[in-house]
């Protein structure tokens, strides 16, 4: 079951990246363009803002669940650090139930967010709906509860092969392994 969980885990974080990857790629595309038409062309495109916004809204909450599991995200560790062993692990503890705590509320306000706006549409996009939008919101925190759920069970992912692809595995790793 844990080799499982945890290989949908890595697909599950592959796809973060990716999706992370790709919304900052195109925002790159489409900013300069919206700048181009409106300062060149002297007609402003009116789609460039909020496609970004939407793209900026993904790459934020999605990319920062795939950020928690790689063990990149901010922490200020200089109080926990000075704590004797056993409490620093209850400050683990704890710092993951807040994390299930974010999560839930995230996911929860966010899913409502999302269904009360899902009939609004965007006023230079009448095709997009605002819902739509906001949907990373529920997303990206039911994956990065999904993250905390395997750090609990597993421990910290952060050495996975997936996680360190640019450096390969380290020796706690691979004795894991």
């Amino acid at each position: 079951m844990d080799s499982l969980y945890l290989r949908l885990m890595d697909r599950l974080y592959a796809a973060s990246v990716w999706a992370a990857g790709i919304a900052i790629f195109l925002m790159c595309l489409i900013i300069p363009w919206g700048v181009f038409t409106r300062y060149i062309l002297g007609t402003g495109s009116q789609w460039p803002e909020p496609i970004a916004i939407l793209l900026m809204m993904v790459f934020t909450f999605i990319g920062a669940a795939a950020a928690y599991r790689a063990n990149a995200h901010i922490a200020v560790t200089m109080v926990t650090d000075v704590l004797p062993p056993p409490l620093q692990r209850a400050a683990e503890v704890l710092v993951d139930l807040l994390m299930v705590l974010a999560c839930g509320f995230v996911a929860w306000y966010g899913t409502r967010l999302v269904i009360e706006t899902m009939n609004n549409s965007v006023a230079e996009l009448p095709w997009l709906r605002v819902g739509v939008t906001y949907a990373s919101l529920p997303i990206g925190s039911a994956i990065t509860l999904l993250f905390v759920v395997e750090r609990r069970l597993f421990g910290s992912q952060h050495d996975r092969p997936l996680v360190r692809y640019e450096e390969g595995p380290t020796p706690e790793a691979e004795v894991a392994r």
